[in-house]
């Protein structure tokens, strides 16, 4: 077990971090390319966390290198004062429901006629969207789940940034938000409840919003997410169905968290890849939405519990098009394809792929391990976004400069084929 990443090493320029993740690499020295936390001043967005063990011979490498570098030692995390782990079996996104479940009770629900409607339920879209004036339409979601980790604070972050990523897949701007809790009234200490709640908040200021209040039930396990309110233009909205052949697909996260969970709940997990999938769970899609808007994107969802999969055919379908997906190019987090090619492999990824297959061309000779990396539920994963293809070099180099450094582009649309999914 790797002992946790509390050294960040700060640079002057993207470009240093670059240099010096690839230097760092090379020499078998474990590192993590990450957002500068916001308490910390830095030149440059992006740092690197190594292992504080690694601390000397990492700044003698770089020395050599001729990169400049400053040292920030984290305070190592404090224990929490409760394990929600404890309290469930399967947390996060993995709990949703089998998708088909979900869209057959929506599916018969009567079709709204409103014309200010933009967005409602027949798309499968990540968030609502009613136009208020021919200047501001709101964006309206809701998302809860139970623990997806340990430390109450820090589940209260990711369950927020969850929330909150519906409102940057359609482009937009948070405005509030609200707390959703279901929490015991025995038998879990109430620090716990101010933990969560306090890195819900955090989440929210992070995002520009504002906590309004909320609504609390007794229940267990212990349950936490957020009803959020945006905005965005009418004309400026993000939706799955206007995606059209040939069109880039970008994902601006690695993939890998509901693995990396279950790896953890089995001891199978290392330490350090476990917080990387903590960190990304924590790290708000706020950027990636604003570059989605400076280069004109008009379709995009986030990638969560039903999968990329799930999320990539509610484009298709809503788009009537196809989606070609190479799997080799997704990237993942550090140690997930590894877990997955052991074994472990969450139960979503079945419930996802029984969503998905019937829609889906897989290719022979698919690695078995990247395929279920494809149906991986993620928790507060990132963007998927279709781009024109004259533009993907400047969105990808605005991505990897604004904190979002593992985005890569991972198939293209075509034209409706015989499945809405093609997967190499």
């Amino acid at each position: 077990m790797h002992s946790p990443m509390n050294t960040l090493l700060l640079f002057e320029s993207t470009r240093s971090v670059i240099k010096a993740e690839e230097c760092l690499r090379s020499n078998d020295i474990d590192c993590q390319v990450i957002p500068v936390p916001k308490a910390i001043s830095s030149e440059c967005g992006m740092a690197i966390s190594i292992d504080t063990a690694a601390k000397e011979r990492a700044e003698e490498l770089l020395q050599e290198r001729g990169l400049k570098v400053r040292i920030h030692e984290q305070a190592a995390p404090k224990k929490p004062c409760f394990d929600l782990l404890t309290t469930v079996e399967q947390g996060g996104c993995s709990a949703k429901l089998p998708p088909e479940v979900l869209f057959d009770a929506v599916d018969r629900l009567p079709k709204n006629s409103d014309p200010n409607l933009l967005v409602g339920c027949g798309t499968g879209d990540d968030a609502g969207a009613y136009r208020l004036t021919d200047e501001i339409a709101l964006i309206e979601t809701t998302d809860f789940f139970p623990p997806i980790c340990s430390d109450p604070f820090e589940f209260g972050q990711i369950a927020a940034a969850n929330a909150l990523s519906d409102v940057y897949a359609m482009g937009g701007r948070v405005l509030s938000a609200m707390n959703l809790v279901m929490f015991p009234a025995s038998g879990i200490p109430f620090e716990a409840l101010h933990e969560i709640i306090r890195g819900g908040q955090e989440k929210v200021a992070e995002a520009g919003g504002n906590l309004v209040g909320g609504h609390t039930i007794a229940d267990y396990p212990p349950k936490y997410g957020l009803a959020v309110t945006g905005t965005v233009h009418p004309e400026r909205l993000i939706t799955n169905a206007n995606a059209t052949p040939g069109q880039v697909l970008i994902l601006t996260k690695p993939l890998g968290t509901g693995t990396l969970v279950a790896g953890q709940r089995l001891g199978r997990a290392s330490a350090a890849d476990y917080r990387r999938a903590l960190d990304s769970m924590k790290q708000l899609n706020r950027t990636a939405a604003e570059i989605m808007q400076e280069f004109n994107i008009r379709t995009a969802t986030d990638v969560t519990g039903f999968g990329l999969l799930g999320h990539a055919l509610n484009i298709a379908k809503a788009s009537n098009i196809s989606l070609e997906i190479e799997t080799s190019l997704i990237p993942a987090l550090p140690g997930a394809l590894e877990l997955l090619d052991e074994g472990c492999i969450p139960g979503a990824c079945y419930r996802n792929l029984d969503h998905v297959e019937a829609a889906t061309d897989f290719t022979a000779g698919l690695s078995y391990p990247r395929k279920m990396l494809s149906l991986d539920p993620q928790t507060s994963g990132g963007l998927l976004m279709c781009a024109p293809p004259e533009a993907t070099d400047s969105i990808l180099a605005e991505l990897h400069q604004r904190g979002c450094p593992f985005a890569a582009v991972i198939g293209q649309t075509t034209a409706l084929e015989q499945n809405h999914l093609v997967v190499r």
